[in-house]
């Protein structure tokens, strides 16, 4: 068995077929082969080797998770009482030639229909890194119910299509003439499904979901399949409202793994809201990986999120990662009598 390493991915040779497995490995190098490693796209860690996070295309991390929480868990689709859509780009890794970019847009919106509350909302979602390119549209429903005062419970599921392709065109490797390297463009096509759970009311909200529950492989070609590992989530968060101020504190966590690897996320965000508009700073740190800072607001319905990433593994922290999360609020109650007055626990 042979095998050529990329930085989310391994290419694998056995039984005359290859497999595409998607995985993040950081592989240690000397600085000397800095643009060999550039040309095959391993992001070197100069302190130490370390493998994170679970499968990269599989389970991507957003820092501004609070905001697109839905992505991850179809269960908190239209639990806000409003229309919200909203629209992310990363890029990942800045300074490295061909690293990962990725474009997610969203919405989501409550439907009533007689007593029960009814979410649904869409996802379309693209992810870039070299030759690899994974797209997904996905469509889904939650059905919300009274457990508490105050407090509801959300089963959700999304069923969607994905795509993914090798392109090796734009690729500079050292050697091309490996059988192990894609000499032409390829890519298949698999159903994909989701399911989460999710609780919330004014003062706090959690969640349980995975992703790509069929763990699906996708033939690319007669000799390529690329593999796709289920993703598990758990998140959660709240909302500290200081007596006599504007101020909101909003601590809140997300963890994600495919049971082999982990990744773990905490962050805490100071919001300030007076007359229908709020701003925010904030901070995240994920152990061994990363610290975030966080800064945005939200004014009459429009918020918008930038975030820097930086690596704390040995990458330079000008080589972080860059985020802006745009997003737009609005009351929309479809099947419903009179006005919606649940507030949102996003933006408080």
């Amino acid at each position: 068995m042979s095998h050529l390493i990329f930085h989310r991915y391994t290419i694998i040779k056995r039984n005359n077929r290859y497999k595409l497995l998607v995985e993040v490995c950081f592989v240690h190098c000397k600085p000397t082969s800095m643009n060999f490693i550039r040309q095959t796209f391993i992001i070197i860690i100069t302190a130490m080797a370390i493998t994170l996070t679970a499968s990269a295309q599989s389970g991507v991390q957003f820092s501004d998770f609070n905001r697109l929480k839905y992505y991850y868990n179809p269960g908190a689709s239209g639990t806000d009482g409003l229309l919200n859509v909203a629209a992310a780009y990363s890029m990942q890794f800045v300074g490295f030639d061909n690293a990962p970019k990725t474009l997610y847009a969203g919405a989501d919106m409550p439907i009533y229909f007689l007593n029960p509350h009814h979410g649904a909302g869409i996802n379309l979602f693209s992810d870039d890194f070299g030759m690899f390119n994974q797209q997904k549209i996905a469509i889904q429903y939650a059905y919300n119910f009274k457990i508490a005062k105050n407090t509801k419970l959300a089963i959700g599921a999304q069923v969607g299509m994905l795509n993914e392709k090798i392109d090796p065109k734009d690729v500079k490797a050292e050697d091309t003439t490996d059988p192990v390297f894609p000499s032409s463009t390829a890519d298949g096509n698999h159903v994909d499904f989701g399911a989460g759970i999710y609780v919330y009311n004014p003062k706090f909200w959690g969640g349980i979901s995975s992703l790509h529950l069929p763990a699906p492989t996708i033939v690319l070609s007669e000799k390529y399949e690329f593999k796709i590992d289920r993703m598990y989530y758990l998140m959660g968060g709240g909302n500290i409202k200081f007596k006599n101020t504007f101020l909101t504190l909003q601590p809140s966590f997300m963890v994600m793994t495919d049971l082999d690897n982990w990744r773990e996320d905490i962050q805490c965000r100071l919001n300030y809201e007076w007359d229908k508009k709020s701003m925010f700073i904030g901070v995240g740190y994920s152990p061994s990986i990363s610290a975030t800072v966080l800064v945005g607001g939200n004014f009459h319905g429009v918020s918008l999120c930038y975030s820097y990433q930086m690596y704390t593994s040995g990458i330079n922290l000008i080589n972080g990662t860059h985020e802006i999360t745009l997003g737009y609020q609005t009351e929309l109650d479809l099947f419903k009598k009179g006005r919606n007055k649940h507030k949102s626990v996003r933006f408080l």
